[in-house]
């Protein structure tokens, strides 16, 4: 698999620093994962994951890239499965208590999870372990030494446990637990580094407090953001229908990665893209210069693509939406509509086109399909200022099924 990563383990510590800080959050502390780059040994490298919801979006990958570009640095990557702290429920940005899992739910969750991870993290090299290994030999008085650690003053400092006890919400007992175990499986796995998006801080942290106090080296905690939904502005979520799934088809990734705004190239590269950011950059200028945005995202989809399908699935995915179209994805053989104008008319509206060419039902599906912003002419989009000359011949897109092209004849 190639992820065209431009790593190795012979790399300075200052130059894996620099590619590990990539797309990055916050590195709690630099300085300290610099010292340890630089002891010149593998560092062991943690990722926690609850299986609480095994069908993962390109939002969830952020963070297994990070890992990643660990493991091709040559360090050992940790894949922690919670099986026992799932039981419980990670109560991070919750305003209600989570019902556990079941033991069954756990372990079916752990293998879709395993699946899909090694689509990106290379299994050879990923040392996958569950926290029940150690946490299920603990007894009632281990926990209550756990459990003693902390102050429930300290505890109400998280901003989810603060608002719910603000706003007299219950809060019950096991979810303060939860981030005691997780920082926990720091100390039994000795880890170096952990790696969990900006919500998980208090965790990490907690991770970082417990290795101290049972005389380990603290771990350095990064923190990796969270990113935005193809809407632009909200996080990806499958609930909010702006997700791109790690199990969707070839045609399904094309189409979504072709429908993001431009505003967002330049984040999904950053984030998702294993490419060089010299060369990112590169396709960021040759945009700001009149590039097609359209061709910057067939890059990022074709990588994307063959990394969760193959090469030979990427170059066909223009062929296998199936009956959807990108946007902006110009297909052969499209139906051509004349639209005849008065003598005097010099330009239309592209409302106005849209309605004549039958790409709309009425005015108001003209206004409709400019306002979501899915109207695009020779794959650029357009807004309902755009304007079309009488005598042009232009490909008209109107949402995802209606293509044509229009040509305005006096």
């Amino acid at each position: 698999m190639n992820f065209d990563i431009v790593a190795n383990n012979m790399m300075t510590p200052e130059q894996q620093l620099e590619l590990i800080k990539r797309g990055t959050e916050e590195i709690i502390q630099e300085n300290e994962l610099l010292a340890k780059l630089k002891e010149g040994r593998p560092l062991r490298i943690k990722a926690g994951f609850d299986p609480t919801a095994p069908d993962l979006h390109l939002g969830h990958t952020v963070l297994i890239n990070k890992l990643r570009v660990f493991q091709d640095l040559g360090h050992d990557v940790i894949f922690l499965i919670g099986d026992f702290t799932g039981m419980i429920g990670d109560p991070t940005g919750k305003n209600v208590t989570r019902k556990p899992l079941t033991k069954e739910q756990v372990a079916e969750n752990a293998k879709t999870y395993q699946a899909q991870v090694f689509k990106i993290l290379d299994p050879a090299k990923t040392r996958v372990v569950f926290n029940s290994e150690w946490m299920g030999q603990k007894t009632a008085a281990d926990l209550i030494q756990l459990a003693a650690q902390y102050t429930v003053t300290r505890m109400l400092e998280r901003d989810d446990f603060a608002k719910r006890y603000a706003n007299q919400q219950p809060i019950a007992i096991h979810e303060f637990l939860y981030p005691l175990l997780q920082g926990y499986d720091s100390v039994a796995l000795e880890a170096d580094v952990e790696l969990g998006g900006t919500d998980q801080k208090f965790n990490l942290l907690m991770g970082r407090t417990l290795q101290g106090r049972h005389g380990q080296a603290s771990q350095i905690c990064i923190t990796l953001p969270i990113l935005e939904g193809l809407d632009g502005v909200q996080k990806m979520s499958k609930s909010l229908g702006n997700y791109i799934g790690v199990s969707d088809s070839a045609g399904e990734m094309y189409q979504k990665l072709l429908s993001m705004p431009d505003s967002l190239i330049a984040r999904y590269f950053e984030l998702l893209s294993f490419r060089p950011m010299s060369e990112v950059n590169q396709f960021l200028a040759e945009m700001a210069n009149g590039r097609n945005p359209q061709d910057i995202k067939k890059i990022l989809a074709e990588e994307i693509i063959t990394r969760f399908h193959n090469a030979d699935a990427a170059a066909s995915a223009h062929k296998g939406a199936g009956n959807v179209l990108a946007y902006g994805e110009i297909p052969e053989d499209v139906p051509s509509v004349s639209i005849e104008v008065t003598a005097d008319t010099i330009d239309l509206p592209i409302s106005a086109v849209l309605n004549k060419a039958g790409l709309v039902k009425n005015a108001a599906g003209a206004k409709d399909v400019l306002t979501r912003g899915v109207v695009f002419v020779d794959g650029q989009k357009v807004t309902t200022d755009y304007r079309l000359a009488t005598g042009q011949s232009v490909v008209i897109q109107a949402g995802k099924k209606a293509i044509a092209r229009v040509i305005l004849n006096k």
